[in-house]
């Protein structure tokens, strides 16, 4: 399969450079372009399998699925510049935010046109990504996007209406994520930890966290309960959190780009 990349900025290379992961299995045929050619040594330094090229439009005419992965506010001009590349038989993903796959139809005048939310973790095959088909998309296009994607991750397909939540929830929920990573390192440092050793302690606890929730199937509070005793440490540090208004923050956190 045929895949280009138009963009290699910070979501178009991640992308790339999980698509391109010596350790996937059936390797893809995958272009990836840009503006400029130092972005292009750049990517291509990081992933030396990509084939790299400023040229749009004849990256787009080899493709089976374009990925527009550049600012909304350059998605109407890159497309009317790969236009008489495209079509029909050819996926389109655009990872723009707020432009949705009607938009995308009427300007590349293709049906199968997807809107698409992968996170910066795509680079290490862990992006939480959401699938949007435009209505009149072919079951084997939206499959196809589909398996692309779960190539770095987990994917949703979902109606259109709940893109803009998955983004704040797996798109600007990554930085959340991360902020309470910085704030627990910083706890870490406070309590007598080295920096380096308080990040690795922060992103373990995490990650098992996670791992825990996944091998078992277990709800977070069931979770918790196994490390909440009575009178212990872990609930006094459970109320300090309700008393600051963390879960109210996490939720605000996330419907505040809604």
């Amino acid at each position: 399969m045929n895949i280009t990349i138009i963009g290699a900025g910070n979501m178009g290379g991640a992308l790339a450079a999980g698509l391109a992961s010596p350790d996937a299995q059936n390797p893809l045929n995958l272009t990836v372009t840009a503006h400029t050619q130092a972005t292009l040594d750049r990517i291509h330094q990081e992933a030396p399998s990509l084939l790299t090229t400023l040229d749009n439009l004849s990256a787009a005419r080899q493709a089976d699925i374009v990925i527009l992965a550049v600012k909304p506010w350059l998605i109407e001009g890159v497309i009317a510049q790969i236009r008489p590349a495209l079509r029909h038989g050819q996926a389109l993903c655009s990872v723009a935010a707020g432009i949705g796959t009607s938009q995308l139809a009427q300007w590349t005048r293709l049906d199968d046109v997807f809107y698409c939310m992968p996170n910066i973790a795509a680079r290490c095959g862990e992006s939480m990504t959401f699938v949007a088909p435009h209505g009149k998309a072919s079951p084997a296009a939206t499959e196809a996007v589909r398996a692309l994607f779960e190539r770095v991750g987990q994917v949703q397909v979902c109606e259109e209406r709940l893109l803009a939540p998955g983004m704040m929830m797996g798109g600007c929920g990554i930085a959340y994520v991360m902020r309470y990573l910085r704030a627990q390192t910083e706890a870490g440092v406070e309590m007598g930890f080295r920096p380096s050793d308080a990040l690795r302690i922060a992103m373990q606890t995490m990650q098992g966290a996670v791992s825990l929730l996944r091998h078992t199937g277990m709800h977070p509070e069931a979770a918790i309960d196994q490390v909440t005793t009575p009178g212990g440490t872990t609930i006094k540090g459970l109320n300090a959190l309700d008393h600051a208004g963390f879960n109210s923050a996490v939720i605000q956190s996330l419907k505040a780009g809604l």
